[in-house]
């Protein structure tokens, strides 16, 4: 076996073939693979036979990147058996050497002390003090393919990764788990840190947009046509008719004690927000000079309802509330037997119920529809996007899909164990395979499929609606 030889012919190729956009995985990479697997198996006291054919196997492993992206690992296996036997290796070790490179396939399944040493050899730059440098390369080779779509996206994954990870081992444990330790709390504090300031950046304007647009729900369709709503917004609106209090003065003054109670029985950071939320929408009120849209009532009814509706779904969306009748139903509903629902119906039965008396019939019944427009504007916003469906797969490919589901997705799964099989004409034949269910929002659903049928196209996947999903890896953020 020629591994001075052949090592020069491979080196020398992927320093001119492979593409520029590639700044990880080329040369410098496999020579520090070579280098860390060759210590790793002396550690172990592998053979020198043993890390000759290892070495070539670090060597080989991500040749395939000279073909293809995707599969590299099968590519890199068909580039060995094509050149190695014109450098003296024979049958036996050529497979042994391709057995080993797709040990190195996510997720990593050694089944031998060589793989192992193969599998820690290849990843083990995320225990070193070179880790950013390192990842610097590979987050701009993911993001050329696509693989990321920005340095947060990147840094998520990394964490997920991180996490799932362990060295195989006893020397690479030894010589980088530490470090790799280190190396996730810093990217851990990162992240969160990031997270922090980006999710208040996201609740900020989202505050400002929803306060906006449900002023504009309020004064360009309800107000000047004297039109109703439900909740707190609707006793406000309802006392400004009766008494021609401003508008402005009376949502912030009815809300406050209702704050200061979500202060105690919700949080600190809800009533805050909420403060911010309400104040910013007496200012909107006073000082924003909305256009009067129509006096058409059917028109005010349901578009006043949508405005309002999308304003208050986003404040809520980012983390607070523009009508406080909920923090006192909350609070009623610890003290009572009735549910929150009941209480806030029965506090809009009296609020509808006066318009009735002093407005007319046919006031209160637009005023009603206005209300439900609202509320199912704010349910769509709220639940509309994030609606989950759980999936559940099942196929052949079930390790390499969990893999994907969790590190590249960033979901975390349930796995069922069971048979697959049973099919017409060849009932007896059947065997055992994981069935994997996971959580997803909607829109994740197309990309949860393309992740699976990358893998297996064959694989049998079903979907239904979740009504509620809480707890887990979900991407709902908790707004209290």
């Amino acid at each position: 076996m020629e591994f001075e030889r052949v090592q020069q012919h491979i080196l020398n190729r992927l320093d001119h073939e492979l593409p520029a956009r590639l700044t990880y995985h080329n040369a410098a990479h496999t020579i520090s693979v070579i280098r860390a697997s060759e210590s790793i198996a002396m550690s172990e006291h592998a053979t020198q036979d043993e890390i000759v054919v290892l070495k070539t196997a670090a060597l080989f492993h991500d040749t395939g990147y000279l073909e293809t992206v995707k599969m590299h690992e099968e590519a890199s296996c068909v580039i060995a058996k094509e050149t190695l036997p014109k450098f003296g290796y024979d049958e036996i070790s050529i497979k042994i050497i391709c057995e080993m490179i797709m040990a190195t396939k996510m997720p990593q399944l050694p089944k031998n002390k060589l793989e192992e040493c193969l599998c820690d050899g290849d990843l083990h730059y995320i225990g070193t003090q070179h880790y950013l440098t390192t990842a610097e390369k590979l987050y701009h080779e993911f993001k050329s393919l696509g693989n990321v779509k920005n340095y947060n996206d990147w840094r998520q994954k990394q964490v997920v990764f991180f996490t799932g990870h362990r060295f195989f081992t006893k020397t690479a444990f030894d010589l980088y788990e530490s470090k790799k330790l280190e190396n996730l709390k810093n990217l851990t504090e990162e992240h969160h840190t990031r997270e922090h300031i980006g999710n208040f950046i996201h609740d900020t304007v989202l505050m400002i947009l929803g306060v906006t647009i449900a002023g504009f729900g309020l004064k360009g369709f309800l107000v000047p046509n004297h039109f109703f709503d439900g909740g707190v917004t609707g006793l406000s609106l309802l006392l400004h008719e009766l008494y021609h209090f401003n508008l402005a003065y009376l949502i912030v003054v009815l809300n406050l004690p209702l704050i200061i109670l979500a202060f105690f029985s919700v949080g600190r950071n809800f009533a805050l927000k909420t403060l911010g939320a309400v104040i910013l929408l007496g200012m909107c009120l006073l000082f924003i000079p909305y256009e009067i849209i129509t006096s058409d009532k059917l028109l005010i009814s349901i578009f006043g309802g949508v405005f309002l509706g999308l304003g208050v779904g986003m404040t809520m969306r980012a983390g607070c509330a523009l009508d406080g009748l909920e923090v006192l139903a909350l609070y009623t509903l610890k003290r009572t037997s009735f549910t929150i629902t009941e209480i806030i119906l029965g506090f809009n039965i009296v609020i509808f119920g006066i318009a009735a008396f002093k407005f007319g019939i046919e006031t209160s019944l637009y005023s009603v529809l206005t209300y439900f427009t609202a509320s199912r504007m704010i349910d769509y916003v709220i639940e509309g996007i994030q609606a989950y469906t759980g999936v559940t797969i099942i196929s052949g490919e079930s390790e390499a899909i969990k893999y994907k589901l969790v590190n590249e997705l960033g979901r975390g799964i349930t796995v069922y164990k069971g048979e697959r099989g049973f099919l017409p004409g060849k009932f007896e034949i059947s065997k055992d395979c994981d069935i994997i269910f996971t959580v997803v929002t909607r829109l994740e659903l197309r990309k949860l499929k393309n992740l699976v049928y990358e893998t297996d196209s064959k694989a049998f996947v079903f979907a239904n609606t979740i009504k509620e999903a809480s707890g887990g890896i979900i991407k709902r953020r908790q707004v209290h």
